[in-house]
């Protein structure tokens, strides 16, 4: 069972749903921001109202979690029964609302394109990608070859320029 404490007192509806309802119920209509905070306090008091005697209901029952029937029969007890049928038929609604966000979760199946094809693809793609990160760690390793054979030519002629008796001494000599 929930317990009371300070807090409860903080929990409101949030006024711009009250006001988007307002708006939607009475287009044509103005609304002093007391009424629509009157109407806010309404709606937070009518919630705990019902909310408490669902919670009764559940414990008396023995389960754990208020369901839609604790509501229903919340609202019966308090008196409000001619607001079920209005209330069993938005409980429908939002349960066809998501059984179909639940089915349209599945992108998969709105391609329209049979698994054995998509794993065809998918292990194509595999391959490719296999392909070409096979292609680029042969350029990598022909550039590293290359470069420490450019090295090594470079060290050779280096120490060759280096030696004595080299060419580059006998030149001079001959003049």
């Amino acid at each position: 069972m929930a317990s009371s404490s300070g807090t409860d007192d903080d929990l409101t509806i949030p006024r711009a749903a009250i006001n988007k309802l307002i708006k939607e119920l009475l287009p044509n209509v103005r609304v002093a921001n007391d009424a629509r905070e009157l109407v806010v306090s309404c709606c937070t008091e009518f919630i705990h109202l019902i909310s408490s005697e669902a919670n009764d209901i559940c414990n008396k029952s023995e389960k754990k979690t208020i369901s839609p029937e604790h509501v229903i029969k919340a609202l019966e007890s308090l008196g409000f029964g001619a607001y079920i049928g209005e209330v069993k038929a938005v409980l429908q609604e939002c349960k066809t609302v998501a059984l179909k966000r639940r089915k349209g979760s599945s992108r998969l199946e709105n391609l329209g394109i049979p698994e054995e094809e998509l794993l065809r693809q998918q292990q194509e793609l595999f391959a490719k990608a296999r392909q070409q990160q096979a292609e680029i760690e042969q350029q990598q390793w022909l550039q590293m070859q290359q470069a420490a054979l450019q090295a090594q030519q470079a060290a050779a002629s280096s120490a060759a320029a280096t030696q004595p008796g080299s060419s580059q001494g006998d030149d001079d000599d001959d003049m």
